[in-house]
């Protein structure tokens, strides 16, 4: 897809008329943009705003710019309530006190404008903060954030007010843990290094969420969806407004601390030399590449995901289908996942909101539509995938119920250790199977979700065996079910078609291509 290049330009701030000030009167600015990419981003369109990179380009100051002169009704988030000091006192130095803040409340009233301060240290603590407009939506540090907190705040960035526009602004430096990468991937034109058609710094693109996944648009028409597919061309009046989408537009503006003259001569730009590595090339440079360390418990490293995910080409002609695995939706913003192998080679994710599949029989007619080749269907049982297992076995289809509670009937490839249950047998599985020395070698869509999922369970030695993290945990750490992982991991499962020659070993087992 080749979007519409679109480049925001920086604006003249020698003079900014203040809107809270009397008509017809220009003050003093109580703020100005810094020249290069602070002012860049100030003038920025987008609905969405990405800023920062490496350490000292001024993020805070324009996220405080921009409440104290673009905005009427701003909120501040940090992750950690403690992290929201600084903010504090530099908007206390930008006006000269603190009059009008609430310390109780957290919300600074002034000259008309009002700034709320919040924080969510816990999943689902967002949710505090559910139908609270606001004009101004600042996630300060947002790779320290949960992608589903990020989204859930952005929900309400809205307002009555004529010719107010709407922006989000994230600003960040490079993720170093697991759960950070999100914003990579969020902003992928941007700072994924693999992006088909990268994008320029402070270039608009356009993204809209259809059929449940957010899909990068070739530019802000607004379409309706018929069959799947965007139609752009279509009468308004036949179509209820929710039915129309509208893209909204995203940018990503790098800065670094050479950009803000206020910090040359202090010391500082020494300061962020003499960081060991990766923290260097990170703050120093803004590296979206450096430091990205797994967790020493993750379960499958992220190079080998990576991997084979590079391993994978699209197949014209996919041979023969060996296995589904299919996780079914517990409501809410989970989807039903179909995945799908043939011998070494997975093919894309067959995604489906959970309300596309209501019950029983809409998943197994899902799961029959897309079978080939008599391939067995391994579906996890616990919960809602008893009801689509039970339709599917009494129509004939060999088809595989998945306990991950029950007993593991296998040890590691070197035999060495057991599991726990049957979940870590067929995670540890996935993990065995995802090693470069593994043969034959494995390829996986290129799916930043299912990249995500594979890469969340982390696991631990217990006394009866190796035990991987609860799935109710998984979702409490990053804030949604690893659906897609589960799936994958139940399609890699090796279980002979009906009528062909069982396994005669745990080695043969292994050598689930063959």
């Amino acid at each position: 897809m080749t979007a519409r290049r679109k480049v925001a330009t920086a604006l003249d701030h020698s003079a900014l008329k203040d809107d809270a000030a009397e008509p017809g009167k220009t003050r003093k600015p109580i703020w100005r943009a810094l020249k290069g990419p602070q002012g860049q981003a100030y003038a920025s369109c987008a609905d969405v705003i990405g800023y920062g990179g490496a350490a000292g380009g001024g993020k805070t100051d324009l996220a405080c710019g921009l409440a104290l002169t673009r905005h009427r009704v701003s909120a501040i988030f940090r992750r950690e309530a403690t992290q929201l000091t600084a903010i504090i006192d530099r908007l206390g130095e930008l006006t000269g006190g603190r009059a009008g803040y609430n310390g109780a409340q957290k919300i600074w009233r002034m000259d008309g404008r009002q700034i709320e301060f919040g924080s969510v240290p816990h999943p689902g603590d967002e949710r505090r903060y559910q139908g609270r407009p606001k004009d101004l939506l600042v996630l300060d540090e947002a790779a320290n954030f949960l992608e589903s907190q990020a989204r859930f705040l952005m929900g309400w960035v809205r307002t009555t007010r004529p010719g107010q526009k709407c922006t989000t602004l994230m600003t960040f430096n490079p993720p170093t843990c697991a759960e950070g990468r999100w914003v990579i991937g969020f902003f992928a034109p941007w700072l994924d290094d693999k992006h088909p058609n990268p994008a320029k710094p402070g270039e608009l693109r356009w993204f809209a969420l259809v059929d449940g996944e957010e899909r990068e648009m070739a530019d802000e028409r607004c379409f309706v969806l018929e069959d799947g597919e965007p139609v752009y061309d279509f009468d308004a009046a036949a179509f209820p407004a929710d039915r129309i989408l509208r893209p909204s537009s995203r940018t990503f503006i790098s800065s670094r601390v050479s950009d803000n003259p206020y910090l040359a001569g202090t010391g500082y730009m020494a300061t962020l030399q003499a960081l060991p590595e990766p923290l260097r090339s990170q703050m120093l440079h803004g590296d979206f590449r450096a430091g990205l360390e797994d967790d020493r418990w993750q379960v499958v490293p992220t190079a080998w995901v990576d991997a084979a995910m590079a391993r994978w080409r699209e197949r014209p002609v996919r041979g023969a289908m060996d296995s589904l695995g299919v996780d079914v939706a517990r409501g809410g913003r989970d989807q039903t996942i179909i995945a799908r192998r043939h011998g070494a080679w997975f093919d894309i994710l067959i995604c489906m909101p959970g309300a596309e599949t209501p019950d029983g029989p809409s998943v197994a007619g899902q799961v029959i539509q897309h079978r080939r080749d008599r391939a067995v269907v391994h579906i996890d049982v616990v919960g809602w995938g008893a009801s689509p297992y039970d339709v599917l076995a009494g129509n004939g289809v060999q088809t595989v119920p998945v306990n991950g509670a029950a007993k593991a009937a296998a040890r590691t490839r070197e035999g060495q250790l057991s599991f726990v249950n049957l979940r870590a047998q067929l995670w540890w599985r996935m993990r065995e199977a995802l090693d470069p020395n593994s043969e034959p070698q494995i390829a996986l869509p290129p799916d930043a979700a299912l990249r995500a999922d594979l890469c969340a369970p982390r696991w631990r030695q217990a006394v009866t065996g190796i035990q991987i993290e609860a799935k109710e945990d998984i979702i409490a750490r990053i804030g949604r079910s690893p659906d897609r992982g589960d799936a994958v991991v139940m399609a890699l499962m090796a279980t002979p078609k009906t009528g062909t020659r069982r396994p005669t070993s745990e080695a043969k087992e292994r050598s689930w291509m063959g």
